[in-house]
């Protein structure tokens, strides 16, 4: 009897412990289910705060880019505007000649191509082609200068009659952005003081 007694005895221990350790995992799992829950809530916030963050910074972007867009239209015609009141006696100073026609902004249309030129200037036998640049020192610019004097022929065919003298021109430029001009025999034109200054003037001529 004590032996069967006993042994109900630990069943009955064994029994309440396994029932415990049930209510106590039944705890847990509640717990880590409300911490879930929890989690769960906390990243649906995230995601919604960083999406509003996101939509904040595209709109953001946006008018930053529209502003940038604004001040390089700005930019580009501030610079057009301090070269083009000194051009001509920069023109008489190094090229010894008289400018007759200045023409700053000029747009031409064949078709449906348009060919913009910052400032063109015509002085005895000789045409100016001056391009002004804000960020002078972007090399894929002095190409596309390049290019522009190839095609300025089909949209000023009297320019034939003349010989053009490209000027690449600027506040300031690099000295790596000088040798490409001088390589392909573009004039390179500075600001220094309230001179306009031709910094490789002798390197062209020499070519």
């Amino acid at each position: 009897m004590g032996t069967t007694a006993q042994k109900i005895s630990e069943l009955e221990k064994a029994m309440m412990e396994l029932v415990y350790q049930s209510r106590i995992t039944e705890i847990k799992i509640k717990q880590l289910s409300e911490e879930m829950k929890a989690f769960k809530d906390e990243m649906k916030t995230f995601k919604d705060e960083m999406k509003v963050f996101k939509d904040e910074m595209r709109e953001s972007r946006r008018a930053m880019d529209k502003k940038w867009g604004e001040l390089a239209r700005k930019m580009g015609t501030l610079i057009e505007d301090i070269f083009i009141p000194s051009l001509d006696l920069a023109i008489e100073k190094y090229f010894g000649v008289d400018v007759e026609d200045l023409m700053p902004r000029r747009k031409i249309r064949k078709k449906d191509e348009t060919l913009e030129v910052d400032i063109l200037a015509y002085a005895g036998e000789k045409a100016f082609v001056v391009e002004v640049k804000a960020s002078p020192n972007r090399l894929e610019y002095v190409y596309d200068f390049i290019e522009k004097l190839q095609e300025l022929p089909e949209f000023i065919p009297q320019i034939k009659d003349y010989r053009v003298i490209p000027i690449y021109a600027a506040l300031d430029m690099e000295k790596g952005t000088i040798n490409l001009l001088t390589k392909n025999n573009i004039y390179a034109m500075i600001v220094r003081g309230d001179i306009l200054e031709i910094v490789n003037f002798g390197a062209v001529q020499a070519n």
